[in-house]
């Protein structure tokens, strides 16, 4: 599939964009304001207790209502990064990302999809168990209020009211075009942005999103071994304005 550096005009960039955030049918199970991030390193500090990964085995049962602004941090294999996250933005999504972070769900989960110029997308868990019990936990759509931008944080989508657990982020403004096709931003990245623009895309769109559902992290540690990942994320404390 073609880099979005090689597209010519702005509809062929958002017609790839929306392939590469859909899944395809053969790739059972599915997949699923203007901000400009400038570099800075993250610094906040976690203070949130160790979750208890039980609590994924239900999803029904992981439905709190998320603050009006909190912060996610994300230590990973290239560094801290923090995403900033407004309920008022998108509150369905807002409200499953926070039960995902809080209970641990995105530890040591692959960023299985870095398209450089366009957007680092991860949410498959590395326990194939896990995705099986989530991949059918969707939620409703947000109407799009923000813009996708670059450092803004949406779900991958593969259809109308199929969020579940998979998130991107924005690399370039010119994902702006993702916004009259669905996908409603619910946060932003405000520290670390230089360290998801390190993350590896070499691989670009090839690891299987239905191998790596079915397989978890066996798949893709072995077949692309320089995947970055997530080490811990954590809810922290949003820092006072």
């Amino acid at each position: 599939m073609l880099l979005f550096a090689a597209m010519k005009t702005i509809t062929a960039i958002t017609a790839t964009m929306m392939m590469m955030l859909t899944a395809s049918a053969a790739e059972k199970p599915k997949t699923s304001k203007t901000t400009t991030t400038t570099k800075k390193t993250a610094t906040t500090t976690t203070t949130a207790k160790k979750p208890d990964p039980k609590k994924l085995l239900d999803p029904s049962k992981l439905t709190a209502k998320a603050p009006a602004i909190f912060n996610a941090r994300f230590e990973t294999s290239k560094g801290p990064f923090v995403i900033e996250v407004h309920r008022d933005w998108a509150p369905i999504g807002a409200d499953r990302f926070y039960n995902l972070v809080s209970n641990g769900y995105y530890d040591d989960v692959r960023f299985f999809r870095v398209i450089p110029g366009f957007m680092a997308q991860f949410g498959i868990n590395g326990n194939p168990e896990l995705n099986r019990i989530w991949r059918e936990a969707n939620v409703v759509d947000d109407p799009v209020k923000g813009s996708n931008t670059r450092g803004m944080v949406s779900y991958a989508m593969a259809g109308p009211h199929t969020r579940t657990t998979q998130v991107f982020i924005n690399f370039a403004d010119r994902n702006a075009g993702l916004d009259p096709q669905g996908f409603a931003p619910f946060g932003k990245v405000i520290e670390g942005m230089d360290v998801v623009d390190a993350l590896y895309g070499g691989y670009g769109d090839t690891p299987n999103q239905g191998r790596a559902q079915q397989e978890g992290n066996q798949y893709l540690q072995a077949s692309f071994p320089q995947l970055d990942y997530i080490k811990t994320a954590r809810i922290v404390p949003a820092a006072k304005k």
